[in-house]
């Protein structure tokens, strides 16, 4: 398998994978590592990964807990609904209620990056019975993010490949040259460094060009009403969200990488007044890739949080 070397093989054998048809007839492809009956860590990823952006720690979690790690609905391996209403977040909350469920789990640790983080910031405000902790990298919250995008030109300016992403052709645009569109999103933005392996990039390059999947990953962004205003639309400019519909009441760890390009570090300004039991972990060298970049840093911020009462 590409050369891994012995420790890599080690940590392989321990993961399996597992093709979960949940109730509503939605199948997902899912990764798992540890035993059944002990803790569960439910890790979602974001655009454009996989399950495999969580290879380190399905390792790492996997000697003390039961790990799962999904190809969210529409990528990778996971079936891909036609439509952009079956990517709005309803939907996809209930994807990961639906895989917590088919492994007989009521409540899990909810670890999420990205647009994964996006489902799992509202699954924590409308089914909080669900998660007894929650962990967010690089994923703003809906109200600091809804209000950036309405007043903060930095991040508006940063955000416009949102809208790039929601034109019918932008499939074909990120897949072309290779993909060498998307590969350069994970270029750390100082030092020019690929957060991806070789390895890794041959089977996301897999994932990518399967068919309907690049159109469905960019569904969530066409499904999203949070993107920047345009001259035609008002954007996050016209949505009127109430605080109290997003508040987070369990212990959350928010691990930042401060290099990120695209979610600028203002999306963490006023977190706690939605967010109240708050523990905020700034990684100053990490990207919006800072899983793949400081995964020692990652997992021992996300120990020291489980073992917190």
């Amino acid at each position: 398998m590409f050369g891994l070397d012995h420790q890599q093989q080690l940590e392989t054998s321990m993961r399996q994978h597992h093709d979960v048809i949940l109730p509503g007839g939605q199948r997902l492809h899912v990764a798992s590592s540890g035993k059944v009956g002990r803790p569960l860590l439910l890790f979602a990823h974001g655009f454009p990964e996989c399950w495999a952006a969580w290879q380190t720690q399905l390792a790492a979690f996997g000697h003390d807990h039961f790990c799962l790690a999904p190809d969210l609905r529409g990528y990778n391996l996971s079936g891909k609904p036609e439509g952009i209403a079956a990517y709005r977040v309803q939907p996809l909350m209930d994807d990961l209620l639906g895989l917590m469920r088919h492994f007989g789990y009521a409540q899990c640790v909810l670890v999420a990056h990205d647009w994964g983080g996006a489902v799992a910031w509202s699954l924590a405000a409308r089914e909080p019975r669900n998660l007894s902790k929650l962990v967010i990298i690089n994923s703003p919250h809906p109200i600091p993010f809804a209000r950036a995008l309405a007043h903060n030109p930095r991040q508006q300016a940063a955000s416009q490949y949102m809208l790039r992403f929601r034109e019918a052709d932008a499939a074909e645009f990120l897949l072309q040259d290779d993909c060498a569109r998307l590969l350069a999103l994970f270029r750390h933005p100082i030092t020019g460094k690929s957060a991806l392996h070789e390895t890794e990039i041959a089977l996301y390059k897999q994932a990518w060009n399967r068919p309907g999947a690049m159109d469905a990953m960019l569904n969530y962004y066409r499904a999203s009403p949070l993107v920047p205003p345009t001259a035609e639309q008002a954007g996050a400019a016209g949505l009127q969200l109430d605080p109290e519909d997003f508040l987070v009441p369990m212990p959350t760890l928010v691990i930042w990488g401060e290099q990120d390009q695209a979610l600028l570090p203002v999306l963490l300004e006023g977190l706690g007044s939605v967010v109240p039991n708050l523990l905020i972990q700034r990684v100053p060298v990490g990207s919006h890739w800072v899983v793949h970049e400081e995964p020692d840093a990652v997992e021992a911020a996300i120990r020291s949080f489980l073992a917190a009462t």
